[in-house]
């Protein structure tokens, strides 16, 4: 999840999969160069590379994007990349007529991680359209839950640590990025837009409306891609 311990280097000329990087250790049998092998290492461990947060793995990863987008494809991988907001992901191919080995683990996203998500994405949006970073406190987050408590839980104990539960998630996907000197506030990821379509935010929308009037329809619990495999929703009851 974090960037790979050693910086990269000063990228040299654009690379091939034919070009031979030369021997870096013992037994190398690679093609690619340092600096490319570090993207490739930092797309594999995720969640994510963004230009703001690796600015020297990023102008690597647009040179040699078509030779990672090969060596990704390989293992059943895509690449997302989005070269306005310098957000890149891996993504898992869906080919439903092939017997596929998943690579990447989906985390479970509970109706409490839902509507953080939902809350999220609409504060990155809005700070988008001033022109702000969009920063968001713990309080306000814990806040703008509330109207939903009745929909997840009737205990309010168990509903604070249910919060605290999605931030923490959020944070290990790294769309919460905390700030320096401050424990309770955090940037929004830009890689947060590309999770949710417009469509997705107005049905999205709709539906917490209606539950946070009172109605309860169920709501199934959805997957985000990651790089984790371990079961985040045990405290959730799931």
């Amino acid at each position: 999840m974090s960037e790979p311990a050693h910086d990269d280097t000063t990228a040299p000329a654009a690379t091939g999969d034919a070009q031979s990087a030369g021997v870096l250790f013992v037994n190398d049998t690679g093609e690619l160069p340092l600096d490319t092998r570090r993207v490739l290492v930092q797309l594999l461990s995720g969640p994510s590379l963004e230009g703001r947060r690796h600015p020297r793995l990023w102008p690597v990863l647009l040179r040699d994007e078509q030779v990672i987008r090969r060596r990704l494809a390989e293992l059943f991988l895509e690449l997302v990349l989005d070269r306005d907001l310098q957000v890149a992901f891996t993504s898992q191919v869906a080919a439903d007529e092939l017997d596929i080995p998943i690579l990447l683990r989906r985390a479970q996203l509970t109706f409490i991680d839902s509507v953080l998500l939902l809350f999220l994405r609409q504060r990155l949006t809005q700070a988008d359209s001033h022109g702000e970073r969009a920063v968001v406190a713990r309080d306000e987050m814990t806040e703008n839950l509330m109207p939903y408590e009745r929909a997840a839980s009737t205990d309010r104990a168990g509903f604070s640590k249910r919060v605290n539960a999605s931030i923490e998630k959020l944070k290990k996907h790294n769309i919460l990025q905390k700030l320096r000197a401050s424990d309770d506030r955090f940037e929004i990821s830009p890689t947060l837009k590309l999770l949710f379509s417009a469509e997705e935010i107005i049905a999205l929308t709709a539906l917490y409306d209606r539950m946070a009037a009172g109605e309860l329809p169920t709501l199934a619990r959805q997957p985000l891609d990651g790089n984790e495999d371990e079961d985040e929703d045990k405290d959730e009851g799931s």
